[in-house]
């Protein structure tokens, strides 16, 4: 076991526990501010196919997000558990009247239709949930390996696309944090206070 296991072990449960505290206002406020940093970036009005996430445990909620894209048109995707591939993930098709089921974690997502996959180097742009992150644009997940390993072809042959931007509350942002090789780096986050490009 690598010796950063504990501390990032650590540095989750504290964040995790932060973010599950905030009040239903405290939470509706800073999706709202989200919502402002977001929807008039270039980032955001250039991108056509736009994978989001439905927010779980606490995280910032990006719903107002996702009806702002479907109001203009983009496509947006879910990421669902790839049955063929334990440990990565598909994005598919979701719509406001998209039927939802819960997976093994107990998150809502869409059912694996094939004619509604996108393959995630034909995405623009993808919102991640994350757990923290440092000023170097690296993210701190919920320990699944999940996003490392959906998008490490980005990392192997230095690909642009997606656009890789987490979606967190400021207070996520960490002084340090500890990484692995295969760690796969956001280019941006944006928060309910800022937007940060690294």
């Amino acid at each position: 076991m690598p010796n950063n296991v504990p501390f990032k072990k650590k540095q989750r449960a504290k964040i995790r526990s932060k973010r599950v505290s905030l009040s239903k206002h405290e939470k509706k406020v800073a999706g709202q501010q989200l919502y402002k940093q977001i929807v008039t970036s270039p980032e955001f009005l250039r991108s056509q196919h736009i994978a989001f996430y439905l927010a779980n445990d606490g995280e910032i909620d990006p719903t107002l997000i996702i009806q702002k894209a479907w109001s203009m048109g983009k496509v947006c995707y879910l990421p669902v558990l790839n049955p063929l591939s334990y440990s990565s993930l598909s994005f598919v098709k979701y719509k406001a009247d998209t039927y939802l089921r819960k997976n093994r974690f107990n998150i809502p997502e869409p059912d694996l239709i094939r004619q509604h996959i996108r393959h995630p180097w034909a995405l623009d742009l993808v919102f991640t949930p994350l757990v923290g992150f440092d000023n170097k644009g690296h993210r701190l997940g919920m320990g699944g390996g999940f996003y490392d390993r959906t998008f490490a072809f980005k990392l192997r042959n230095k690909c642009r696309k997606p656009l890789l931007v987490g979606l967190a509350y400021d207070f996520q942002k960490l002084d340090t944090l500890q990484t692995d090789a295969w760690d796969i780096r956001l280019e941006k986050v944006a928060t309910e206070k800022a937007f940060y490009a690294f």
